[in-house]
């Protein structure tokens, strides 16, 4: 008989209750907090709260966990490595972990296997080398980035992004010399333009009047996407645009930067988010997914790019030999089943979902790629009003009913899972969903 959700107290329980007074008194309140869950254990996509409730988990720690909780031969690598060797820092050192796992990245990046890779702790940190290596090679100041975009919340990578104005709010003055433009959203096309002429106005657009106005184009150092929008929505663009960005770039010197942080290692179905739009970028940043669970970024960059000199840049943390190694074996299952799990199951998940936007007037769009789906609440088909209060009532509903679920953007419902999940767990939790949808 397949696991369900099992809630046996009223939530929060009596201990996470105690917990979440202690947290309110000693921890920062600026972390963003979707519901009252005090997580004590995981296993697969399952975890099991202080008070032995027990969820089912849809976000996968904002689609970080790509193995699933604990998954046990990250934990036995894990062990493993603990016992030889925690930390010895690749600023100043060298180690084996580090060297095989920037092999293997040049080897699975985009292109060809004549790169480099700088590590970091994070996603934000990965963006950051990546700001600080095209200015450096660019000799240029100006960075062209997407309304809607999530980079990060240090300066820099905070200054590209443009998903909620509470990021930036009271944090002025910013990184100069960087421009916003309309990231071609079909379900919400921009300039009054049908979406099959999306991808051509917004490259006009940029041609020729931001480059005539605002950014010359031989001060512009790089274009930095998501080749999937997460914070801003789980938006996919039409599957010409990435190449028509790329024509624009080339003819005009310009770096293209992909954060691959949210869509990268093989939630999408590809080990990389821009392997469907057949693009080969710049610049490659990845995190999140990269070392199911450990803190890991990495920049990838081709050789003649990422030839900066000793002391440019560095991390004291960046590629620990644990992170390197929970990584080294993340890829490896990857490679081994979970990407194409993830392109089966997650091709099952979309075609329920969209059975769910035909029964419910509410659901305006769902759109994604492999395990990266995200569906829009609206107030109804026609007008495809906005509906965030909708949206964020059904994520409380469905964690009261033990399915842990996150928003995306201002009104959209995101799927990212671990990608070990399978379409029983699936259907467990389209059980509760659509529960919840029709008691809404």
């Amino acid at each position: 008989m397949p696991l369900k959700p099992e809630i046996k107290t009223q939530l929060p329980g009596p201990k996470a209750k105690e917990l979440l007074k202690k947290d309110e008194e000693y921890i920062s309140p600026s972390y963003t907090r979707t519901y009252p869950a005090v997580i004590e254990r995981g296993e697969g996509v399952w975890v099991y709260d202080v008070d032995g409730n027990r969820f089912l988990d849809m976000a996968a720690g904002i689609a970080v966990l790509t193995t699933g909780h604990c998954h046990p031969e990250i934990v036995k690598a894990v062990q493993e490595q603990v016992g030889k060797l925690i930390h010895m820092s690749g600023t100043d050192f060298y180690y084996p972990y580090q060297i095989e796992l920037a092999e293997k990245l040049a080897e699975i990046a985009p292109g060809s296997k004549n790169k480099r890779v700088f590590f970091s702790n994070s996603g934000t940190e990965a963006n950051e080398a990546a700001l600080k290596l095209a200015r450096y090679k660019q000799k240029r100041p100006i960075f062209i980035a997407f309304f809607g975009a999530f980079h990060g919340r240090t300066f820099g990578s905070m200054s590209i992004s443009a998903s909620k104005a509470i990021h930036r709010r009271y944090f002025s003055p910013l990184l100069p010399q960087v421009v916003h433009v309309p990231y071609p959203n079909p379900y919400r096309p921009i300039f009054g333009v049908p979406a099959e002429k999306l991808t051509d106005t917004i490259i006009d657009y940029i041609e020729n009047y931001i480059f005539t106005t605002i950014a010359p184009p031989e001060e512009v150092a790089a274009f930095v996407f998501e080749p999937i929008q997460g914070e801003g929505g789980y938006v996919v663009p039409p599957a010409d645009f990435f190449k028509k960005l790329k024509a624009l770039a080339e003819r005009y010197d310009i770096l293209l930067i992909d954060d691959e942080v949210q869509a990268g290692m093989g939630r999408t179905g590809r080990m990389f988010a821009i392997e469907h739009f057949d693009v080969i970028p710049d610049i490659v940043t990845v995190a999140k997914g990269i070392a199911s669970g450990f803190p890991l970024g990495a920049t990838i960059a081709r050789k003649s790019l990422m030839d900066w000199e000793s002391g440019t840049h560095a991390s004291t943390f960046g590629g620990n030999p644990v992170s390197c190694v929970a990584a080294l074996k993340t890829i490896e299952l990857l490679e081994n089943g979970l990407i194409e799990n993830a392109r089966n199951v997650g091709g099952y998940l979309k075609s329920e979902l969209l059975k769910l936007k035909d029964e419910f007037e509410f659901i305006g769009d769902v759109r994604g790629l492999g395990l990266m789906i995200g569906v829009e609440i609206v107030k109804d088909k026609t007008s495809k009003t906005p509906d965030p209060k909708l949206r964020n009532k059904i994520v409380d509903e469905c964690f009261y009913k033990g399915l842990l679920i996150l928003g995306a953007g201002p009104n959209t419902v995101r799927w990212c899972p671990a990608l070990t999940v399978t379409k029983e767990e699936i259907d467990t939790a389209l059980e509760i969903f659509r529960e919840v949808l029709k008691k809404i």
